[in-house]
């Protein structure tokens, strides 16, 4: 597992403050994390930076509604 120390956790700008979100951990080289906010303790999916990009911009050009 990567190490972690340093990340800055983030919740989406389009979150609903009900807690039901996840945090994204983007600030480190190479690795961008992936954690449940409820549960910050937890377990962490990690993904290679360059693959993040990827499904962001996957998501992004999804038509609105999918």
């Amino acid at each position: 597992m990567p190490d972690l120390t340093g990340a800055a956790w983030r919740k989406s700008t389009r979150s609903n403050n009900g807690g039901d979100c996840i945090e994204v951990a983007d600030n480190l080289p190479g690795v961008v994390g992936l954690r449940d906010s409820k549960d910050a303790a937890g377990p962490v999916l990690t993904f290679a930076a360059s693959s993040w990009a990827v499904f962001i911009e996957d998501v992004k050009a999804q038509p609105p509604g999918h």
